[in-house]
């Protein structure tokens, strides 16, 4: 889970993307320091340097976006077979319990 700190300094970059603002240390450090939170000094430097050369936008609109996809497509796709082997197994073991010859109330 995300501390305070980085949770402070997500929460003011996408002030200032909303704004259209430049990221920046400065200007991480001005938001910061206008809403009273106390930070660790190295995480404005971190959070503009890690978004000096990324399109925002992109990043908000492709998050879970990834390798998870192919991966949830893969389990899909396999599920359906396992789903009808089961199924298959159910039934024949249905079938074998009743040919025992015999019933509960015999």
């Amino acid at each position: 889970m995300a501390s305070t700190s980085e949770l402070t300094c997500i929460y003011r970059a996408l002030i200032l993307h909303d704004d259209e603002v430049t990221v920046t240390e400065d200007k991480l450090n001005a938001l910061i320091k206008t809403a009273g939170v106390t930070i660790e000094p190295f995480w404005p430097c971190l959070f503009a340097k890690a978004l000096a050369n990324i399109d925002v936008n992109s990043l908000i609109c492709n998050v879970g976006v990834g390798s998870s996809a192919p991966a949830a497509a893969a389990v899909v796709s396999t599920a359906a077979p396992v789903a009808a082997e089961e199924k298959k197994e159910e039934k024949k073991q249905e079938e074998s319990d009743n040919d025992l010859g015999f019933g509960l109330f015999d």
